[in-house]
């Protein structure tokens, strides 16, 4: 006897589809003859707790638009992969005393089954891993051609360092001033040779691009503003016999330096310090930690004397050089002058340390006493205290007091930006190895490139120091060019690096000779459609505009910008109502989905509720209407008979035209809300009215982007031979659209919602009707008449519809007066 499969029908649906696309290669994507389009989901860091249902979502935004253009007849490529390197699984390694290639390759085991789960449409012979040497043998390619083009250098920058673990920690192991792991070890700051990737050379062409690109407003707004431009004076002030060019926007407030404040990062700090203050600088130095700019904005700001003084080259006065944890060591030469009278932050700070305050700009309407003064005045005015440039208009002043320092060689106007060269050395295991030796005798020398991939090695020790450092095999080797004592770079590069190009890796995964063929990725690139969060705003989408930039500088790619569009989708919540995550506990998981209303119910309810760029919550009575929904069209083609073709009703025909034309648009702009509410409209008038087999696979074919299993197997069921995911998307006839149909059913949709919401009323109110009086205009009565069956089905009343002007109408509360042309007079008893 033949054991029968207990799970629920739908659970059983989505395997037998699953299984028939992956065996049929239904969503493979060869080069070829037609139109192409690539979309792209930014590829995940495989953590190893999975997917959950927010994940889902938004693999279904990508999936939905990839299976649409599919069936629209372009070439799809709609690629999978992950981004296995970086530091939370060498976390995760660390913890549970196992080895982060052995927990990576688990986790995105688990994710590639989870997500054939969902039904997404991916090719999978396209899958790129970036942990595996066959991707970063790349990486480590790219980087030498950067270095050869002089776009790689090294240089001294401030890391976070733990005396105990003898090894460096990224600002999120540093947990209030203190090691992750040795809670009551303060972390140092300390200066140590890295590499840059000077993407300060792209600056220029990366702000005044981002304009073109058809991305969403504040994504475009967030890289301006990372990119930061700034025009302003650059002013030079003398510190012992050396100048420091200073960056300032305000020239017209040099009169009011009363301080400087160096960063507490910058390498030439020390040089600074005198010996007497050497004891408390250094103090200082142990209490801060290396933190992002942002992070900056909401620290209290700190500092200590460095014994030295600047001396301001318009006035000559000597004023005292403090170090802070507020200024970014990397911005203009690292130190700022401080103008505490005109600058909150700089009044707080002087106030704190006991400086001077002085005033050099007025309102125009009242005076200041800078002896009074409880915030600084940071508004235009007139300049006062300032020499030759006092009494005038303060921007004025800038350009004045611009001209003099160029005049007497003291400064220059100048550009500036916030965006500073990509840091991309990491001390730490998990990543892509540098290609790069120390050689005593010849200095810094590159692997050569037949000699790639330099592979991680799989023996090391975590837990102190750099784990490469521990594989002696791995670190001394012979000099390339002597053949001498040489020792390798145990640094490893930033994840960002590897995720800079792995769209590009995609037109060609398995090409073991290039990175990728020119041919290959001159016919999919640029990626038409990238889908992603915008937390990514800054780094990785700003490191792949730059890395598209200088790869087509090379000569490995001809086009400018790697993303034409990009879309923002927005976040699911837990039924907690905040955002699902592990963390708060409050995650729904696929597998749960899929067995109790199956992946298509959830599919379809994920993106009912909001537009897809908003927020939107979990909600078991939200999926169980998606259910019954679901339900409904299963029960209506599992008795399916076809009428046929051309029996088919006038309304019906404009209706399923309208339908195909709106909902085309709606995919191809992701208002996939509104293209489930059309669909589900015609289904509910498909289901009062005899349709042929033409129009119920027109039917199919809308929803299927949606509900990929279901659709499949009803396609099968009314006679289909194909696949569905592959059939041709149906075309609009609009000569078929009837505008009168279209505003009937308009009005219908409307009467019905007003009935609803005075039943509703009722019910509040404990009463119960079984009839419903309709007054409606004169020339309206055949429009309603016509439609009772719908209205009687959908409101559950018995319907009756009177003229206004029908003298034996019954109306015992007068309704009729209230009726207008398109909205009835509403009674119910």
């Amino acid at each position: 006897m033949k054991k029968t499969d207990a799970r629920p029908k739908y659970a059983l649906l989505e395997e037998k589809w699953q299984k028939r696309w992956e065996k049929k290669k239904v969503f493979a994507s060869p080069e070829g003859k037609g139109k192409k389009y690539y979309v792209l989901e930014m590829f995940p860091y495989p953590s190893g707790s999975g997917l959950h249902m927010g994940h889902a979502f938004n693999y279904a935004v990508g999936d939905i638009l990839a299976r649409y253009m599919r069936m629209k007849g372009h070439r799809v490529l709609y690629p999978m992969g992950y981004d296995s390197f970086g530091l939370p699984a060498e976390n995760a390694a660390i913890k549970e005393k196992s080895h982060p290639m052995k927990f990576t390759e688990s986790a995105i085991k688990n994710f590639i089954a989870q997500q054939k789960k969902i039904g997404l449409s991916y090719d999978w012979s396209r899958i790129v891993m970036t942990h595996k040497p066959e991707y970063y043998r790349w990486n480590q390619f790219f980087f030498l051609k950067f270095l050869e083009k002089g776009l790689a250098y090294r240089k001294k920058s401030s890391v976070n360092w733990c005396p105990k673990c003898d090894s460096v920690l990224a600002n999120e192991q540093v947990i209030k001033g203190k090691c992750w792991r040795h809670t009551d070890t303060n972390v140092e700051i300390r200066q140590l040779e890295q590499w840059f990737l000077k993407i300060t050379d792209y600056v220029e062409e990366l702000l005044d691009k981002v304009d073109g690109l058809d991305w969403p407003e504040k994504i475009k707004t967030m890289q301006k503003n990372w990119i930061g431009k700034s025009y302003g004076t650059e002013i030079d002030f003398e510190i012992g016999n050396e100048r420091w060019p200073i960056f300032t926007t305000r020239a017209d407030t040099i009169y009011g330096v009363t301080f400087m404040v160096v960063s507490a990062q910058h390498p030439s700090l020390m040089k600074l310090v005198t010996d007497k203050q050497k004891k408390e600088v250094m103090e200082f130095l142990k209490k801060i930690k290396s933190v992002s700019e942002k992070e900056m904005e909401t620290l209290e700001k700190e500092g200590v004397f460095t014994g030295s003084y600047a001396k301001n080259p318009v006035t000559n006065e000597k004023v005292p050089v403090y170090a802070g944890n507020f200024v970014v060591s990397d911005y203009g030469s690292g130190m700022v002058m401080a103008v505490p009278g005109h600058d909150q932050r700089d009044y707080e700070f002087a106030k704190k340390y006991g400086l001077s305050v002085k005033v050099v700009i007025k309102p125009e309407d009242y005076e200041l006493d800078e002896e009074k003064i409880t915030e600084a005045y940071e508004g235009d005015g007139i300049t006062v205290s300032s020499g030759q440039f006092s009494d005038m208009k303060n921007r004025k002043a800038i350009e004045k007091i611009t001209h003099y320092l160029e005049k007497k060689k003291l400064g220059n106007k100048t550009v500036q930006y916030r965006l500073k060269d990509w840091l991309i050395s990491r001390q730490r295991y998990w990543g892509t190895p540098i290609p790069i030796v120390y050689c005593d005798k010849c200095g810094i020398v590159s692997v050569p490139e037949k000699e790639l991939p330099i592979i991680l090695p799989d023996k090391v020790k975590f837990g102190k120091g750099n784990p490469l450092e521990t594989n002696m095999e791995f670190v001394n080797v012979k000099c390339p060019k002597c053949k001498g004592k040489a020792r390798r770079e145990t640094d490893t590069m930033d994840t960002f690096f590897d995720s800079s190009w792995y769209y590009l890796r995609y037109c060609d995964n398995e090409n073991r000779k290039e990175p990728f063929a020119r041919k290959k990725v001159d016919y999919w690139m640029p990626v038409d459609q990238y889908i992603g969060g915008a937390e990514h705003a800054c780094l990785h989408l700003l490191y792949a505009r730059f890395f598209t930039k200088a790869l087509r500088d090379l000569g490995f790619v001809e086009f400018d910008e790697p993303f034409l569009k990009l879309f923002n989708q927005g976040m699911l919540h837990g039924p907690d109502g905040f955002v699902m995550s592990k963390s708060r506990g409050n995650v729904v998981l696929p597998e749960v989905v899929s067995e109790k209303y199956g992946m298509d119910t959830a599919r379809l309810f994920l993106v009912s509720t909001a537009s897809t760029d908003k927020d939107t919550e979990w909600s078991e009575n939200g999926i169980e209407g998606s259910l019954k929904f679901v339900n409904k069209v299963m029960g209506y083609f599992t008795g399916f008979k076809a009428t046929k073709s051309g029996g088919v009703d006038k309304k019906i025909e404009s209706k399923i035209n309208k339908t195909i034309k709106e909902v085309s648009e709606d995919v191809e702009n992701f208002r996939y809300n509104l293209a489930i509410i059309k669909i589900r409209n015609l289904f509910d008038k498909m289901s009062e009215e005899k349709v042929s087999r033409k129009e119920a696979e027109i039917f199919l074919k809308l929803l299927h982007p949606f509900c990929p299993h279901i659709t499949e197997e009803l396609w099968e069921k009314i006679g289909n031979k194909s696949f569905i995911s592959i059939a041709k998307w149906p075309e609009a006839d609009e000569s078929k659209i009837n505008i009168e149909y279209e505003k009937e059913d308009e009005v219908m949709e409307k009467t019905i919602g007003d009935v609803n919401n005075v039943l509703k009323i009722f019910k509040e109110k404990e009463k119960s009707a079984s009839k419903l009086y309709l007054y409606v205009m004169p020339n309206e009565k055949t429009i309603y008449a016509s439609n009772l069956g719908e209205i009687e089905k959908r409101t559950g009343l018995k319907t009756i519809v009177f003229a206004v002007n029908d003298k034996d109408k019954h109306d015992p509360e007068k309704k009729s007066s209230k009726a207008k042309p398109g909205k009835p007079g509403i009674y119910l008893e």
